[in-house]
C-alpha cells in the first residue's frame, strides 16, 4: 500500500511561512514521517484524536509544536489544517468550537 498524500490548506502554509527555518524544517519532517504512513494510528505522546471537535479530527505533537489535520482514508490524504506552536492551542480549541 502507497503512503498518504499529505495537502497543507493556505492557513497551514501560512502557518509554515511564520515558522522560524529550523522548526519549519522540523514539522515537515515530522509530519512526513508520523502522517504518511499511518495517519490515524493514536498513542500517548504523537498523535491524539481530539473529541468534541468535529474538525479537525487529529493532532500531531511535534516538540512545541501542534499539527491540527483531517484524514481522508478512501482518498489516502491528510488535509493540515493549522501549525501552531503549543501556547496558541488553547485559543485554536476555542475557536474550532463555536
Amino acid at each position: 500500500m502507497t503512503g498518504f498524500e499529505i495537502y497543507l490548506r493556505p492557513s497551514a502554509v501560512k502557518d509554515m511561512d511564520r515558522l522560524r527555518k529550523y522548526d519549519a524544517v522540523m514539522v515537515a519532517d515530522g509530519m512526513e514521517i508520523h502522517l504518511s504512513h499511518n495517519p490515524t494510528k493514536e498513542s500517548k505522546s504523537r498523535i491524539k484524536r481530539l473529541r468534541g471537535i468535529s474538525n479537525p479530527d487529529y493532532r500531531l505533537r511535534l516538540v512545541d509544536f501542534r499539527v491540527f489535520y483531517n484524514v481522508d482514508n478512501l482518498k489516502h490524504t491528510v488535509n493540515v489544517m493549522r501549525i501552531l506552536h503549543k501556547d496558541q492551542t488553547h485559543r485554536y480549541y476555542k475557536e474550532v468550537q463555536k
